[in-house]
């Protein structure tokens, strides 16, 4: 007697589609800065990948975290010199 083969998902593969949500995430959050201008200095922070940092750390699905960190790391170095994220003057 012959039976049918199943497939079984494997439960720790993520689909295609919330994986490249994920990486879109993490691209808008790693461009988040906090620059702070004080007189004529400007400390720029990048909150954005600290949070990311933290995010991908603790992400369920630890399948391509490499590539997750590298997403934020260009993200981030990208939005340095864009005028993305948010600016706080102090007089």
């Amino acid at each position: 007697m012959l039976m049918a083969k199943t497939k079984k998902k494997n439960s720790n593969q993520e689909l295609d589609s919330v994986y490249l949500l994920k990486l879109v995430l993490y691209m808008i959050i790693g461009t988040q800065w906090l620059r702070i201008t004080t007189g004529g200095t400007e400390i720029p922070i990048p909150f954005g990948l600290i949070i990311g940092l933290l995010f991908a750390s603790h992400d369920h699905f630890k399948i391509d975290r490499k590539i997750e960190y590298a997403m934020l790391l260009a993200a981030t170095f990208v939005a340095f010199w864009l005028p993305l994220g948010f600016e706080l003057v102090i007089n």
